[in-house]
């Protein structure tokens, strides 16, 4: 059963940066993206590289804590999962797909995020139907529903 069923078409969200030792969370908002299949996170600097043989990228994540008001800086190692290759008006890109937790409501999800550079845009992180087909029916009238609890 979904714990955010109802939630409305943009809410909160706590990231896991999954570093040890230290408080590895951080709040921030997200939007319901129905045209994405793939769900989509802020990053910058992306640096490719290879650990035991398998295809990594080192990347760094800035959001706004909207718990503190104030930035968080963090840079963060990931497997790349797989590389998705994006078509849009400026042309094609391919982007690593990484695995990161996210804590929406009350239940925490690992999910594939794209990386991409969003400076520019109101959400930092985009939900795409892969993981919106796991949180049941939202109420697209309605913003900031459900607080992450987890």
């Amino acid at each position: 059963m979904c714990t955010i069923a109802g939630a409305g078409r943009a809410e909160n969200l706590w990231l896991d940066r999954g570093r040890t030792g230290v408080p590895d969370k951080v709040a921030t908002k997200f939007k319901l993206d129905t045209g994405a299949l793939t769900s989509s996170m802020h990053a910058e600097m992306l640096e490719r590289f290879e650990k035991d043989g398998e295809n990594w990228v080192r990347f760094t994540l800035e959001f706004e804590d909207i718990d503190s008001g104030k930035d968080v800086e963090t840079r963060i190692e990931r497997r790349v999962e797989r590389n998705l290759k994006v078509r849009g008006a400026g042309g094609a890109e391919t982007r690593p797909v990484v695995l990161m937790k996210v804590c929406l409501g009350d239940k925490v999800y690992e999910e594939e995020f794209s990386l991409n550079d969003r400076d520019k845009m109101n959400y930092p992180v985009l939900l795409g139907r892969r993981t919106l087909d796991k949180l049941g029916l939202v109420d697209t009238t309605k913003t900031f529903t459900v607080e992450p609890s987890c």
